[in-house]
C-alpha cells in the first residue's frame, strides 16, 4: 500500500463549480496526483462509500468538502469523512457560508417543492407527482435521502479545521491550500486561508475611486453602460468589494462586472451588514425620502448582500432542525 498521503473531495449541495477547480489546476493537477493519493472523489473516479467506510479513523491526511448540505446523505457522508480524515478544509462559498443554495432559507421545503414540481409554467404533471422519501414499486421499497427544511453550512454538521471560500475557489488557493497541508504549514485551527482584508485594497480600480463617492440613484448593469476604468460603486453601481474578503485576484472586475462577493466577508464581519451601511455611507440624501428611493431601487437585496453567505449571516436561519 502507499504511504503517501491521502487526499479526499467530496461534493454536497452545489453547482459542481469547486469540482471544476481541482480540473483547473492543469498540469499542476500532476503534481498533487504525484504527491498524494486521491482515496475518495465519486465525481471523477469509481469510488463506493463502502470504500470510505472501510477506511481506518484519521487515515485521509486532508478532506475537501464542498457544497452546502441538504440531505440526509450529504450530512452522513459528511460525518464519515470527517471521522476518517486528519483535516477537513470547507471548499468553497456553499460549504463555508451556505452560498446561493442557502438563499432557499427564504422558503421552505414546502414552498419549494410546490414551485419545482406543481406550479412553475413549464411544468406537465397532472397527477401532482413530488419526489417522496419513500415509495414501492413492483413490491419493492424505493427510498430518497432526507431533504432537509434547512440548507446548513458545513460546520453547522461538521467540525471544520480551515475554510477556503469562492464560487468557486481559485485553482492557486487549492494548490497552496494542498502543499500547505501536506507541508504542515497551515495557520491556527479555524483560520480563513485566505488574505484578511477587502477585495478593494487590491482593485485597480482604487486609483479613480474618488476621495468622497456619492450617489443619488443605483443602477442595474442592464441599464447603464459602465466605465471598464472607473470604480462601480462611484457609478452607482452595486459592487461587494468593501465587504468581501480578497485573494480571487478580481477576475470579475476585470470583465467589467462588480463583485458579488462570493469570498465572503473579512474577519467575523456581517457580509450583508456591512455592505448595507457602505452604501448608506455614501447616498446623497439632500431631502427626506432620498435614502428610500435609492435602497426601492434595489430590486432583491437579499440576493445582492447576501448572495453567498446567508447561513453564517446575521439574518440566520429561525428554522434549523439540528
Amino acid at each position: 500500500m502507499s504511504d503517501k498521503p491521502k487526499v479526499a473531495f467530496y461534493w454536497c449541495a452545489s453547482c459542481g463549480g469547486c469540482e471544476e477547480t481541482v480540473i483547473d489546476l492543469d498540469e499542476k493537477i500532476l503534481d498533487v496526483v504525484a504527491a498524494v493519493d486521491i482515496v475518495f472523489w465519486p465525481c471523477a473516479m469509481d469510488m463506493k462509500y463502502s470504500d470510505l467506510k472501510a477506511m481506518d479513523d484519521g487515515e485521509i491526511t486532508v478532506s475537501f468538502i464542498n457544497g452546502a448540505v441538504r440531505t440526509s446523505e450529504q450530512e452522513h457522508i459528511a460525518k464519515l469523512l470527517r471521522r476518517k480524515s486528519a483535516t477537513v478544509i470547507a471548499f468553497g462559498s456553499c460549504a463555508v457560508m451556505g452560498g446561493i443554495p442557502a438563499l432557499a432559507n427564504l422558503k421552505n421545503k414546502k414552498d419549494i417543492f410546490e414551485r419545482a414540481y406543481l406550479d412553475s409554467p413549464t411544468n406537465v404533471n397532472p397527477g401532482g407527482v413530488v419526489p417522496q422519501e419513500e415509495s414501492e414499486v413492483d413490491g419493492y421499497k424505493l427510498t430518497l435521502p432526507e431533504f432537509f427544511d434547512t440548507v446548513y453550512k458545513l460546520d453547522d454538521v461538521i467540525d471544520v479545521d480551515y475554510y477556503m471560500p469562492g464560487c468557486p475557489p481559485t485553482p492557486e488557493n487549492l494548490a497552496n491550500a494542498v502543499q500547505s497541508a501536506l507541508e504542515g504549514f497551515l495557520p491556527a485551527k479555524g483560520s480563513v486561508l485566505l488574505p484578511d482584508k477587502s477585495l478593494c485594497v487590491s482593485c485597480d480600480r482604487n486609483e479613480s475611486k474618488p476621495d468622497d463617492i456619492t450617489i443619488s440613484q443605483v443602477y442595474r448593469l442592464t441599464e447603464v453602460q459602465a466605465d471598464p476604468e472607473k470604480c462601480f460603486l462611484a457609478q452607482g453601481i452595486i459592487c461587494m468589494g468593501p465587504a468581501t474578503r480578497d485573494g480571487c485576484d478580481y477576475p470579475c472586475i476585470k470583465g467589467n462586472m462588480p463583485c458579488t462577493g462570493c469570498f465572503g466577508p473579512v474577519s467575523e464581519a456581517d457580509q450583508g451588514a456591512r455592505m448595507i451601511a457602505s452604501i448608506g455611507g455614501i447616498i446623497n440624501a439632500e431631502k427626506e425620502g432620498d435614502i428610500a428611493d435609492v435602497v426601492n431601487n434595489i430590486p432583491d437585496p437579499a440576493g445582492t448582500f447576501y448572495r453567498y453567505s446567508l447561513s453564517s449571516s446575521i439574518l440566520g436561519n429561525q428554522r434549523k432542525e439540528k
